[in-house]
């Protein structure tokens, strides 16, 4: 069985992943050894079900929105399943860009762990949690990850999200570590492997658009920050208020994906057509094909 890559998302991010899948096959010597699968919300009933339904997230209940920016993190769990429980998955977010030959990593000795990964970064890092935006899985050592009954747990509020996508439900000594460069933080260096641009706020195909995701409402530096953003979701509604997407402050990370988006037009990998239909719904900023060389951006 071939190692597979799998990459999560929605209709929010199809972009990202598309230029992810793209980025994969072109940055390998091999991309004949591995596949690469894009699972979306839209084909997961389990998840879309849910929608408005209150779940435990940081210990505070809220609700379920299935048309937020990362409605996808649920999937990230889903791949052990999806492969049978058997053979390797790598599985990645939407906003994860090959750099490096991904063919290194899945070919990687895991050293009898069932998951390799990093942790997050600052104090989250500091206290222990992981970051599953980017795991190398031993599908076989995951067979109690039952996707869709973990899921419903969030709901009975016997599973806090948080706990669960940072892997605190986990043996930590079945997990390993990843070095940062293959989770590479909104940090381009010539020893990236996978560049994250983690920082949803200056996501480079986002730039200037109507933020679309909900912000943190658990802030350990400043709890009524946290307390504000709770009231203000509760009373105007998930976006209200929230401004727009900013420049990412690394014009190298803007260029890296406009150049793989530029490639993935010219290859066939995504359409015109398609990027069109995406600036219209404000889920692609709208001078894309400019920056990609291909004339006018027009939408209307």
């Amino acid at each position: 069985m071939k190692p597979c890559v799998f990459i999560q998302t929605n209709h929010r991010q199809l972009v990202g992943a598309l230029v992810s899948q793209h980025s994969l096959r072109s940055r390998s010597a091999h991309p004949d050894r591995f596949d690469v699968r894009i699972m979306q919300v839209r084909d997961h009933p389990f998840i879309l079900e849910r929608e408005g339904q209150l779940y435990l997230r940081d210990g505070a209940r809220r609700p379920w929105l299935c048309d937020d920016l990362q409605s996808f993190t649920p999937l990230r769990f889903l791949p052990p399943e999806l492969m049978g429980y058997q053979g390797r998955a790598l599985v990645i977010d939407p906003d994860v860009f090959a750099a490096g030959d991904v063919m290194e990593l899945l070919d990687r000795d895991m050293r009898g762990k069932a998951i390799l990964c990093r942790s997050r970064s600052g104090a989250k890092g500091r206290a222990g949690i992981m970051a599953s935006s980017v795991m190398l899985l031993d599908c076989a050592k995951l067979r109690h990850w039952r996707t869709a009954s973990d899921f419903a747990e969030l709901f009975a509020f016997q599973r806090d999200y948080q706990d669960w996508i940072g892997l605190r439900l986990e043996p930590p000594d079945t997990i390993g570590p990843l070095e940062p460069e293959w989770n590479d933080f909104d940090h381009l260096t010539p020893a990236t492997r996978l560049l994250h641009n983690t920082k949803r706020l200056t996501q480079p195909w986002k730039t200037g658009l109507p933020v679309d995701f909900t912000p943190a409402e658990h802030t350990r530096s400043f709890p009524p920050l946290g307390w504000l953003r709770r009231a203000r979701r509760t009373l105007l509604g998930p976006y209200t208020w929230v401004g727009h997407y900013h420049r990412h402050p690394d014009p190298a990370q803007e260029r890296f994906f406009f150049g793989l988006l530029r490639e993935a037009v010219e290859r066939g990998a995504v359409s015109e057509a398609l990027l069109r239909e995406e600036m219209r719904h404000n889920h692609l900023r709208h001078d894309a094909l400019e920056l990609i060389g291909r004339g006018s951006s027009a939408t209307a």
